[in-house]
């Protein structure tokens, strides 16, 4: 290097100049620019272990889960959606066996006949009074329209019953008494319009095959009849 005053030829290690004597400046100036700060080299940090992965941040509750944890239980769904189990069922969950079903049934059926007795008593006083009032009395020749009345009257009763306990809180009395409730998918009640379609493929189903849809409750592993699997609905123990 030269020396800045003299363009003589020094050392870098010099600090004056040796022809002029001039203070020797070894590095450039910039003004304006702060100085460097002082560091250290250190020696470079040990490659990870693959092992030594950090575990992935847990899932806000706000997020929906991946869609590898769905997808399978969609294709289920969408291939046979009268098959799908409850999404994240308890380990514990009770399913309501045959027999337990059975006795809702008997209860649910002595609750109707009550109803059905009085509703048929006031229909019967009411039939005999209309029929003295044109000097006629109830025989076996003018029965046949009170027999027609009260049968479709015991089916409406019957269907407002079931559907109205199923589509309010999924359960009947006969249900409520022996701890048994109607769900839907995710063990959500059902509505009105689905404990509708599970009466009528009670009924449907029932009557065309002579007993075997309710019999399948036996076998079944999730103890559901052909009118559960039609209407989606499950039936727990609580």
């Amino acid at each position: 290097m030269n020396c800045q005053n003299c363009d003589a030829p020094v050392l870098t290690s010099d600090e004056r100049c040796e022809k002029c004597g001039a203070k020797l400046l070894h590095h450039r100036v910039f003004l304006g620019v702060p100085k460097a700060e002082n560091f250290t080299l250190t020696a470079e940090e040990p490659q990870r272990e693959a092992d030594e992965t950090e575990a992935p941040p847990a899932r806000p509750p706000w997020q929906f889960p991946p869609r590898a944890q769905v997808t399978e239980q969609s294709e289920v769904r969408r291939a046979a959606p009268w098959l799908a189990a409850p999404i994240e069922a308890d380990a514990d969950v009770r399913w309501g066996g045959f027999f337990r079903r059975l006795g809702a049934f008997i209860v649910d059926f002595l609750v109707l006949a009550l109803l059905s007795s009085l509703m048929g008593a006031m229909a019967y006083i009411g039939y005999k009074v209309g029929l003295s009032a044109h000097h006629r009395f109830i025989s076996w020749n003018t029965a046949g329209p009170l027999v027609s009345l009260l049968t479709l009257a015991w089916a409406g009763l019957a269907t407002v019953y079931f559907v109205t306990f199923h589509g309010m809180e999924g359960k009947t009395i006969g249900k409520w008494l022996l701890g048994l409730r109607v769900v839907g998918v995710d063990r959500r009640p059902i509505s009105y319009r689905r404990a509708l379609l599970r009466w009528i493929g009670a009924v449907g189903l029932g009557c065309a095959s002579l007993g075997l849809a309710f019999l399948w409750i036996l076998w079944q592993r999730e103890k559901r009849g052909w009118h559960d699997l039609l209407a989606r609905t499950w039936v727990i123990r609580e």
